[in-house]
């Protein structure tokens, strides 16, 4: 699949999208012997994905893995529903920042970073400073000041938190999972979609389906608004802003203390947003810490991702009220 093929299917009407998600939700079912379980991580994309999948096969679990890191409004909405498997990872974040480091700026470049600075590999090294001979795999230039940080970076968190409580599960129950993923979350994911050719992952190493893989965000939040479907609440309301859908609370949930892609949100940004809408859970995630040794890590007052944040210039409090708390939670 190429990318116009991709923007094909994203540009067709959503009745039409439903159809096809229908088939190859009943492609991966067939194929696997209703085998299946569909990944819930109480987002909205997953709960769109978890409704259709039970309007064809009601019996099909929902898997979700309670990484402590969800907005309290997640683990609310996951309760309310039935047949779900909760799952826990061995570690939790503060261990994993402690074992491994903050995770900062993406996946890619806290790894890169990793690399660099615990690999013995010069030639590892030279490439994530210099990049190979078509100039990738490299740290950003914006970035090569926190090679020297006074703290770890790692990309290690999602691996540990939720890939492998996942990858336990499947390998106990043999079951194959059904992900909320859509190729227009990142380039990353559109690059992995279309290489695979389509929503159904048959010859991977991870055999798995993106049922929703040629939809978008505005997609998502039609089909909530069109079948009245309920969603946390963390999300706000659903209305029309110029042409568009958004959702007048959060955006993304994801994980609450995640740093990946802040410094790329328009303020109010995520941290700021925490503040105000949960404010023992924000001092705790942004306060504290201490330095070691020459190495800033969490310590009993919380877990001092406001110096990470500070280090990367990102801002993370909501100065002087500029963001009221009706303004955030969308009234």
């Amino acid at each position: 699949m190429d990318a116009k093929q991709l923007r094909d299917l994203q540009a067709l009407p959503l009745k039409y999208k439903i159809m096809i998600t229908q088939e190859r939700i009943r492609e991966w079912y067939e194929h696997w012997k209703g085998q299946v379980y569909v990944s819930f991580s109480g987002g909205k994309d997953s709960t769109v994905l978890l409704h259709i999948v039970r309007q064809m096969f009601p019996e099909v679990p929902a898997v979700f893995c309670d990484t402590g890191l969800e907005y309290p409004e997640i683990r609310q909405f996951v309760k309310r529903h039935d047949n779900v498997v909760w799952l826990k990872p061995r570690l939790n974040f503060r261990q994993v920042i402690e074992k491994y480091g903050y995770p900062v700026i993406s996946k890619e470049q806290s790894q890169f970073l990793f690399q660099i600075r615990t690999g013995s590999s010069d030639k590892l090294r030279y490439i994530r400073v210099n990049g190979n001979k078509w100039g990738r795999g490299k740290i950003s230039d914006r970035w090569k000041f926190l090679i020297d940080a006074p703290f770890d970076i790692s990309h290690k968190c999602c691996q540990v938190m939720k890939k492998r409580p996942f990858s336990q599960y499947e390998k106990a129950t043999k079951q194959k999972p059904l992900l909320g993923i859509m190729a227009d979350e990142s380039d990353m994911r559109a690059t992995e979609y279309m290489a695979n050719g389509g929503c159904n992952f048959f010859d991977t190493k991870r055999e798995k389906s993106w049922p929703l893989g040629f939809w978008t965000e505005q997609d998502v939040l039609q089909y909530l608004r069109d079948n009245n479907l309920p969603y946390a609440e963390c999300y706000g309301k659903i209305r029309v802003r110029g042409r568009k859908l958004e959702t007048t609370g959060a955006n993304r949930t994801g994980c609450m203390f995640c740093m990946f892609g802040c410094h790329l949100e328009p303020e109010p940004n995520r941290f700021q947003r925490m503040q105000v809408t949960h404010p023992k859970l924000w001092s705790y995630c942004t306060g504290g810490g201490q330095m070691v040794n020459g190495k800033w890590v969490p310590n009993s007052e919380g877990l001092g991702v406001g110096f990470v944040l500070d280090y990367i210039g990102v801002r993370w409090k909501n100065d002087e009220g500029l963001w009221p708390m009706k303004e955030l939670i969308g009234m």
